[in-house]
């Protein structure tokens, strides 16, 4: 049970608490050449050959799973949406990045130097352990980044209806608080459709986090070809969403729309 105590000690137990250092597994791999890369990843994708866009610094060690490669933000979009949303209101301190992957997002937001606070919250141990040592190599202090394993639905519920169950680290002041999400795109159709369904997004859809997420301004990374329509369908009442086309040498890479909260 959250903030009990465990039998024969005092010690509270929480749902949530912050993720000590987690070493590198066989999952986490720097590959060094193509003859190291599995097939997809540097034929059909060509990830590979776009790493330093990916990661700047890949060659001073950088890890990924074989996963992150797909979901990964590269870094000169990474940077700019964090340059972007500095121009929150000062009063909103703490960011939530609620899908870190491998640690693009949160090391680009860390860099910033804006937010007092920047929460990372990632369910695969291996893929945060990537991030961690990402975020080593580009000087982010861990007392920077406060780093949860665990998955961010479960966490966005704690908070909102039981924030004692959370680690006295992790109880936020939600009104001082944003949500950033780079969730999973799936489906079939996202890099083909010339206008694509969100509806289709796997294993999430637009609504699935929209639900989650409307108590508070909320920030989505999507498909380039996203459907506009049910974007702005999510706006509050007399309020509207900013969306903005990510581009990196002349070509769309993705969406970002800003979704203003409705309060808890």
């Amino acid at each position: 049970m959250a903030n009990s105590a465990e039998p024969g000690g005092d010690q509270p137990v929480y749902d949530f608490e912050p993720a000590g250092w987690i070493e590198l597994t066989d999952a986490c791999h720097h590959y060094e050449g193509k003859h190291e890369v599995p097939w997809d990843i540097q034929n059909i994708f060509r990830y590979f050959s776009q790493r330093y866009s990916i990661f700047s610094y890949y060659d001073e060690g950088i890890c990924m799973t074989d996963d992150a490669w797909f979901g990964v933000t590269p870094e000169p979009i990474a940077n700019k949406i964090a340059e972007e949303m500095k121009s929150y209101p000062k009063q909103k301190r703490i960011l939530i990045d609620l899908f870190c992957g491998a640690g693009g997002n949160s090391i680009a937001f860390a860099l910033t130097g804006r937010w007092d606070r920047v929460i990372s919250i990632e369910r695969d141990a291996a893929t945060l352990s990537c991030a961690q040592n990402n975020a080593s190599v580009y000087g982010v202090d861990d007392s920077y980044i406060t780093w949860v394993h665990g998955d961010s639905f479960a966490f966005l519920r704690t908070l909102f209806n039981n924030p004692s169950a959370l680690h006295p680290d992790l109880r936020v002041d939600t009104a001082a608080t944003i949500l950033f999400a780079s969730p999973p795109w799936g489906g079939p159709g996202y890099s083909t459709d010339e206008v694509f369904n969100l509806d289709n997004m796997q294993p999430y859809s637009v609504q699935d986090l929209h639900q989650a997420y409307k108590p508070l301004d909320h920030v989505l990374f999507l498909p380039r070809t996203s459907d506009l329509r049910q974007l702005a369908a999510l706006a509050p009442e007399d309020k509207r969403i900013d969306i903005v086309q990510m581009c990196m040498e002349g070509a769309s890479k993705a969406l970002v729309a800003y979704v203003p909260g409705r309060g808890l």
